[in-house]
């Protein structure tokens, strides 16, 4: 017998050794409202199948956690990619990414909306006869040429530049695939989805989060889209589309060459929107975009170049208009919310704006961080012809903050940094797992924080996102996609470390090992060769620019 503590209702029971999750679930007699996903065992997630045979720590979790969620879509692309290789053998499906609060996958040709119907049928009756996932764990030249096999060729460059003795892969009534995490125990448990033209490919909807028993809202944003789209063609053009790909070459001696390809392609669409500022005639640029998306290096090289255009870029920080802090909002806890829009003395910045763009002199503020109060110290600025504010921001995009100043004298940018590179066609990494690592190495090497810590106030950074920054990306003029496709290589080397210092003991614990396996599969990279313009020396360090 071994000993299972569950963190879900405090008790403590002896179970028999070898049980299965999902058994020790039952054992506590435990009733989840939307039916249990995974477990965290010691802090790190399982999938149900897995069998214990020591004394654990248990936490039992659903589709309303992160790491439910995950393992819920993982699970719903491998029926539909099952589904896909029954009605169309051969059929080559890549999971692009998350968009308009779905998953968009895409084949090499679209689907008529009866072909489609066709398949959302087969994987209505996968899921019906509840058929499991089946782990299988084998030597890596094993896998190799299983996949081989079948013709899976960015899982074989994948495994082949991956230095691990094992690996696993799944197997679902004689369809296989592989997955850098793990599945739920059967099809029976994807109980909702939806799936939807979408493009030239197609939409997977899943629950929500807030409320599993519906499907999650979608959401138009035809602009991300379309930085998603010109993402993939940089790196069709570069034939690097997977990490196998990019691991292969980098060991062939290329790194360099895709470090400075992926640097001009970067430089040359910021050239780009430096003419189309210039040719709107725009007077005031506002920048928005999400935690670590490097807005503040990209605000810095857009400068050079509409300097490069014969305009004269002047910065304005939005911290400076901060109301006082006794005024600043609270959230429900009775802390500041400092990410509120309402957090900015709105009326003042607008009145400010329009006077400035009316010709007059005014004195611009500074805030003082220390008292929490605003101040004038004689700092004053009148905008000449060829001048144009610059103004980057969490809220640069939201209409209350420049809801007096003309659509005609603004030009609106947002920064994101996009997935990077896929992992192979059928794992892609996250957005959000890109400005994590970066905020994790950037939080270390210049606020001292720990990787436990930074992973700690993730989640209340997202939700700010979520609630002032996502809704309003689409009204920008032009999205830019920070991130490059050799970051990860670069950013790997300094986040292992961080990652493998956060304790077993903590809540953390499971993120950083999340992260740390899909890092796994990436060949490191030095940052020797990356130019001290990069936008990713934002992070790392070494860049030319004050920040």
């Amino acid at each position: 017998m071994i000993r299972i503590y569950c963190k879900n209702n405090g008790v403590t029971k002896e179970v028999e050794t070898g049980l299965t999750l999902r058994e020790i679930y039952d054992a506590f007699g435990l009733e989840m409202p939307y039916g249990v996903i995974a477990a965290r065992v010691n802090n790190v997630t399982e999938g149900l199948a897995k069998r214990v045979y020591r004394n654990k720590d248990v936490e039992f979790i659903d589709v309303t956690s992160n790491d439910g969620m995950r393992m819920y879509v993982r699970s719903l692309l491998f029926i539909f990619m099952k589904a896909m290789n029954e009605s169309f053998p051969g059929e080559t499906v890549r999971f692009e990414n998350a968009i308009s609060k779905g998953y968009y996958c895409r084949m090499e040709r679209a689907l008529t909306p009866d072909e489609l119907s066709a398949v959302r049928e087969r994987m209505l009756n996968i899921v019906a006869c509840d058929l499991p996932f089946i782990r299988v764990e084998c030597h890596t030249d094993e896998a190799i040429e299983i996949f081989r096999s079948i013709g899976r060729m960015d899982k074989v460059r994948l495994l082949e530049t991956y230095d691990r003795l094992y690996t696993a892969y799944y197997e679902l009534d004689g369809y296989i695939d592989s997955y850098y995490n793990g599945l739920v125990p059967s099809t029976g448990y994807i109980k909702l989805f939806e799936v939807e033209n979408y493009d030239d490919g197609v939409l997977l909807r899943v629950p929500s989060r807030e409320h599993p028993s519906e499907l999650e809202d979608k959401v138009p944003q035809e602009k991300l889209h379309e930085l998603f789209e010109e993402r993939l063609q940089w790196h069709q053009k570069m034939g690097v589309e997977t990490i196998g790909d990019f691991n292969k070459g980098v060991r062939a001696g290329f790194g360099v060459d895709l470090v400075n390809v992926s640097e001009v392609l970067q430089e040359r669409r910021l050239s780009q929107i430096a003419d189309m500022v210039r040719d709107k005639g725009a007077r005031v640029v506002l920048i928005a975009g999400p935690s670590s998306s490097g807005k503040t290096t990209f605000s810095k090289r857009l400068s050079i170049q509409l300097l490069a255009c014969g305009m004269k870029p002047y910065a304005i920080s939005l911290d400076d208009y901060f109301v006082n802090r006794t005024e600043t909002p609270r959230k429900a806890d009775g802390d500041y919310d400092f990410e509120s829009i309402y957090s900015i003395d709105l009326p003042f910045f607008n009145e400010s704006l329009t006077r400035i763009l009316a010709g007059d002199e005014i004195e611009i503020p500074t805030y003082n961080f220390k008292s929490g109060e605003r101040e004038f110290n004689g700092k004053r600025l009148k905008l000449s012809p060829q001048m144009v504010l610059v103004i980057e921001g969490t809220h640069a995009l939201n209409p209350m903050l420049t809801s007096q100043v003309p659509n005609s004298e603004k030009f609106r940018i947002y920064v994101s940094a996009l997935t990077s590179i896929k992992l192979d066609y059928h794992n892609y990494i996250s957005t959000s797992d890109n400005r994590l690592l970066r905020r994790i190495i950037r939080d270390a090497k210049y606020r001292g924080y720990t990787a436990q810590e930074t992973i700690m106030r993730w989640p209340d950074v997202r939700k700010g996102e979520e609630e002032w920054i996502f809704p309003y990306q689409e009204n920008a003029d032009v999205m830019f996609n920070s991130s490059l496709f050799y970051e990860l290589a670069v950013f790997k080397s300094q986040a292992e470390p961080m990652l493998r210092a956060v304790p077993e003991t903590s809540p953390e614990y499971s993120e950083a090992q999340r992260l740390l396996r899909f890092l796994d599969y990436i060949v490191p990279l030095q940052d020797d060769e990356l130019p001290p313009t990069s936008l990713a020396r934002e992070f790392l360090g070494g860049s030319s620019f004050k920040y």
